[in-house]
This record gives structure tokens, sequence and C-alpha cells, in this order.
């Protein structure tokens, strides 16, 4: 891998610029294999050159992600949806069905890797071989010569073993960017099919303090993920759940308490110099913690519908307890719930010798039968890696309860680690030494902060160069994809009342179809990024707009050029789908920079 978040290509075999993980691949014509043996390794993505036979054989044993591409496949159908139920897009759809109708066979088409592969390529003449009993090569010569005759198919080429490859016509760009400019803010979005009503619970950080850069990664993440959900077509509630009462709380108490007295907190408590600020306003600080709190998550572009308390649901344990699976032991009270898919049996109800008092797990009962019995389709909790040895606690209590546990989802994300000046810093709250997020936002800025909290895996570790998050440049990936944003705006603003277009010059170059084909994928991107609950494929996505864009702009004049409005089309377009894409991830998309 020559670069962290970079790609590994088969012709790559220079083993000096491979970190972190052992790499063999077999760089023959049709195959690739990958073989990882790194317990380092957080995620791998393979991009082989065509589109057959991809092996990954991988030992992770960390919570590792497997990504193959081969190459990038979007597998548009003519016969079907995607897993997600959307139906592909638009232009891609009608090439698939155009094709099938030939071979009368369900085809998927695919974008290769290499444009030397042409625009689109199916492999469905291998896949019907053992059907027809014929070559597969036999196949994709009738198919070839077909595809040739349709419309939307400038030439059709077949490779390898029984590849088909397709130059698609210039009215195919034509329909593409005229279904982009058509659809606008509501682009890639309106799939969800049924559409549900959805819950999501995030950050609900107990209010012993002002949130934590930690934290913040799950607002990023939850918030993220409920725009997504949002613009597929779903309806959805985001809530904080907190409690102000307990050990925790009385500890954060006492902490401010003692300053007042003008004592040091105590040794258990929490220390830093809100504590002191909070000591200097009379009452109690919890309502005072809360509200920052509130204020730190507005100003991150979160805003939530509901607030839940802990303290008051657990008012209705007594008439949920007889509803439970449960029995005793060592003189506490435990849910059976290994019997319903969790790893272990809960306590529900401390031993005396234990004080007697109902355990948070209690509380997680009550708060998903609350959950539930509002009505809501589906209940997404967005959690810390350290919930991960009881992700299955809730489902299971969904099914002792008598409840569709698939109507509950666990989500788990990974640490934050930022570095300053070539250092890491240390998060802890209660020794007072923890980033916070205000902090993190007045030196990065919202953008920045939002992006990057976003911009990996929720099972991968982030990693923060402050420094550079911080910059106006092109190094900075938020700084990059803003700009070409501007740079788009700003060439509508000098067309004036100049008219936009989408019919197609009769000769495309190569920029204007390479970015008219990755506009074209934002629907699949989204899709997926509401199956897999990974909002992190948006700004990666972001780049890769920005990268063709730029391409585009450099190799191509728009104002005043035969093709003015067309481009000016493609101008549009490209605008509407960057600034979607980070409107998706809560970063603000500028007309000026």
């Amino acid at each position: 891998m020559h670069e962290a978040g970079g790609h590994v290509h088969p012709g790559h075999d220079n083993t000096r610029h491979v970190a972190f993980l052992h790499l063999m691949v077999d760089a023959c014509e049709r195959q690739r294999e990958l073989v990882v043996r790194e317990a380092d390794v957080g995620e791998v993505r393979v991009d082989a050159c065509h589109h057959v036979g991809v092996d990954v054989d991988v030992e992770l044993s960390l919570l590792g992600v497997v990504v193959v591409h081969a190459p990038t496949i979007y597998g548009w159908t003519s016969s079907s949806t995607r897993r997600t139920g959307r139906l592909a897009a638009k232009a891609i759809e009608r090439l698939a069905e155009e094709l099938s109708r030939v071979v009368g066979a369900p085809t998927a088409v695919e974008r290769p890797a290499s444009a030397e592969h042409g625009d689109y390529a199916t492999n469905v003449a291998l896949q019907l071989a053992p059907e027809r009993r014929r070559a597969p090569r036999e196949i994709a010569d009738e198919l070839a010569a077909q595809a040739a005759e349709l419309e939307l198919v400038e030439r059709a080429e077949v490779a390898g073993p029984g590849f088909v490859n397709l130059w698609l016509a210039p009215a195919w760009y034509g329909d593409a960017l005229a279904e982009i400019l058509a659809a606008g803010e509501a682009y890639g979005g309106g799939f969800a099919d049924p559409a549900e009503r959805v819950q999501v619970e995030m950050v609900s950080a107990n209010p012993t303090g002002p949130i934590t850069v930690a934290s913040a990664r799950n607002a990023a993440y939850g918030d993220s993920l409920a725009r997504v959900l949002e613009h597929a077509g779903h309806e959805v509630e985001r809530e904080y759940y907190y409690n102000d009462a307990g050990a925790q709380m009385e500890r954060f108490r006492a902490s401010v308490e003692a300053v007042r007295r003008g004592e040091e907190p105590p040794e258990d408590g929490y220390q830093g110099a809100y504590i002191a600020d909070l000591a200097a306003i009379e009452g109690d600080p919890v309502p005072r913690m809360l509200e920052q709190i509130e204020l730190s998550l507005e100003r991150f572009r979160i805003h939530f519908d509901s607030w839940a308390l802990q303290s008051e649901l657990a008012k209705r344990l007594p008439e949920l307890l007889p509803r439970l699976d449960t029995y005793e032991k060592d003189g506490a009270l435990w849910a059976r719930s290994s019997a319903y898919g969790d790893e272990d049996d809960r306590v529900l109800i401390r031993s005396l010798a234990q004080g007697g008092e109902p355990t948070y797990r209690a509380a997680d009962v009550v708060y998903l039968v609350d959950k539930l019995e509002r009505g809501f389709d589906r209940a997404i909790y967005v959690l810390g890696a350290d919930h991960h040895g009881t992700r299955q606690w809730y489902g299971s209590i969904a099914r002792m309860l008598g409840y569709d546990p698939e109507r509950v989802e666990v989500l788990l994300y990974q640490l934050v680690h930022l570095s300053e000046g070539g250092r890491q810093k240390k998060v802890s709250k209660r020794r007072g030494d923890v980033v916070f997020l205000d902090d993190f936002v007045d030196e990065v800025g919202v953008d920045a902060a939002r992006w990057y909290l976003v911009n990996r895996g929720p099972d991968q570790t982030i990693e923060i160069d402050v420094d550079i998050a911080a910059e106006k440049t092109q190094k900075n990936p938020v700084y990059y994809v803003q700009y070409a944003h501007a740079r788009t705006a700003g060439i509508l603003r000098n067309a004036g009342g100049a008219k936009v277009g989408s019919e197609p010059p009769a000769d495309l170059s190569r920029e204007e179809r390479d970015l008219i084909k990755r506009l074209a994928e934002f629907p699949d991107v989204v899709a997926e990024a509401v199956e897999r609950r990974g909002p992190h494929a948006l700004p990666n996505y972001a780049i890769r707009v920005a990268d063709d864009f730029h391409r585009f702009y450099h190799e191509h004049r728009v104002l005043e050029s035969e093709a003015e409005a067309f481009r000016l089309g493609l101008v549009r377009a490209t605008q509407s789908v960057i600034a979607r894409s980070l409107d998706l991830i809560g970063v603000e998309a500028p007309e000026r920079m």
C-alpha cells in the first residue's frame, strides 16, 4: 500500500512501499490473489484489472474489513433490484435492459477499472455458458455483434474468455446527465421500500463533562447515517439518552461541590477547568452541563428531536420484570438472555449485599420497550467499541419480550486518536486532560471536524493529524472537495443566464465521459451507505468526483466553448452531486472560497 488510504494495484510489486501488511499479488491477466497475514490490518481494498476471479485469504486479529473491487463493480441488472431494493440508476438500468433483451437473460453491467476495457462491461456470456452448453467466447461474440447495433452502444468488443466490453454512445451520456439535472437535490434518494420510521440513538454520554472528541465520532457517525436514511426516504428521529442519577453522577456532583468549598475533587471524581467553571454557578451542575452539551452538538450541526432520561424510564421496571425470563443467583436477579441469543446472562437487580439496586441493563430493558412502543419500525443504537461484548443483549431482550429482534440494530465504532505537532493527545475526562469537541472545532472548524470523524469505517480507529485538518489548502481533503464545489459555483455564476443543457456533442472527451460515469454512481453509493450503515463511503466518493471534475476543468473550456450548454449542464450536475455528498455528512458546500 503506497500510502494510507491508497490502493494496491497488481502492477505495484515494489514491496518496500507496502505498509503494515504482507502482500502477494499474482499478476496474471485474469486472476488476482491477495494474501494478508498481519494483525494490524484494518482494511484491505483490492482493485483487480478485470471482472473474473478475486480470491481473498485474510487472517485478521482485529475487526478488519476486506473490500474487494473486481473491478469497480456496481452490478446493475435488468431483472432485479439491488440488495436495498433500490432500482438502479435509470440510464444504466436501460442499458442493462437492452442487453438482457438481446441475450435473452438477466444481464448485469459493471464499470471496468481501466478505460481500456470500455465504459461498462458484462460477463453474462461466462454465466450462460454452462446452461447453454456453448463456449463463453462464442456467446460473447454474438452478444458483442448485437450490442453494437443498439442505439446506446457505440462499439462492443470481446475480451479474454468471454467478457464483452462496451463503449457507449454520446446519447447515453446525454440521457444520464439529463436525469441528474432533472432530479436535482433528490438525485440518488427516495428509494426506501418500504419507508420506515427509524430512531437513531446516539452520543448518549452522561452529563459529567463537555462532549469529547471520542463522543463526537459517535455524533458524526450517527447523524450522517440519519441523513443518509432520510435521503433514502425513511422518517428518522434522533434521540439522546442520559442519566442524572447513580454513582457516576454523584461523583460528578461531589467534584463540583468540593471545588465550591475550596477543596480538591475526590480522587475518583472529575477534574479540569470546566469543573471550576460549574462550581462558580449556584445550583445543580447537571442541567447546566446538559445545556452546554446541547449547544456544542447544535454547533456541530446535530439537532436532537428528543431527549430520554434514564431515571424517568426506570419507573416502569416493576411492570416489565414479570414479562422477562429471569432467575435468582447469588442473591441477584438475572435475565436468562443467553437462551435468546445473547453471549451471557445479565444481572438486572443487584444482590442486597451489592446495594439491591437495578443495573443499567435493567434500564436498557425499559428503554428498548419504550422505543418500540413509540412505533419505531427500527431502533438503531450507536455505541462505542467497549460495548462489543454486549451487542447481542438488545436483540435478545426484544426476542424475550416477543418483539422482532430484526427491529433492533447495534452499530459500534472505534476510538479516535488526535496528534498535533507529531505528538498524540491523551484523553481522560476525569483527569482533565481530555480533548473536547468545542476545542477541536475551534482549531479545525466544523466542516473539517465532521469530515475527519466520518471518513473511515466505524470499525476502524481514526487517526487525525490536527495540523493537516486545520489547513486551508488542497492537502486537506475536505478543503479540496469544497474547492471543487466553489469552482462549479463560480463557473455557473459567470455564465449568467447562459443556457444549461444535456445534449452532448458528437465527440465526447474522455474527461467528460469519466465525470458523467462518476456522477451516475451516486445513487449506488448512497444505497450501499444505507445498506452497510457506512456513510464513510460518501467523503471517499466526493474526493473521486472532485478528482474527475478538476481533470475535466483543466482540460476543457466551459464558457464560450462550442459545447457550452452541455458543459454547463455537466458543471451544474457536478455541483449538485458534490453538495449532496457533503450535506449527507454534515459538511457545508461553499459557493466561494
